[in-house]
């Protein structure tokens, strides 16, 4: 069994290109099956380490190619990304 602790502390990785996206932020969960449609990763500079500027990234959990003990790998071509306000 997974835990969303266990995701949060994870490097999350893009093969395609090999950079570090950020941490998960949030899961995108279905109300109704239960199961994780997507996951958030923050996007942005921080201020001091607390404030966030910029969009989160969205990755819907068909992109997840592999998730190791260390990292998440995932495949996002450049213009894949879905990016929303934070907060929105």
């Amino acid at each position: 069994m997974l835990k969303v602790t266990d995701l949060s502390s994870r490097d999350i990785i893009n093969i395609v290109d090999g950079k570090r996206l950020g941490p998960i932020k949030d899961m995108h969960i279905d109300p109704n099956s239960g199961t994780v449609n997507a996951i958030v990763l923050q996007s942005g500079k921080k201020l001091i380490g607390i404030f966030g500027f910029g969009k989160d990234i969205i990755i819907p959990w068909n992109r997840i190619k592999k998730i190791g003990v260390d990292a998440v790998l995932v495949e996002m071509y450049p213009g894949e990304e879905v990016a929303h306000q934070d907060g929105a």
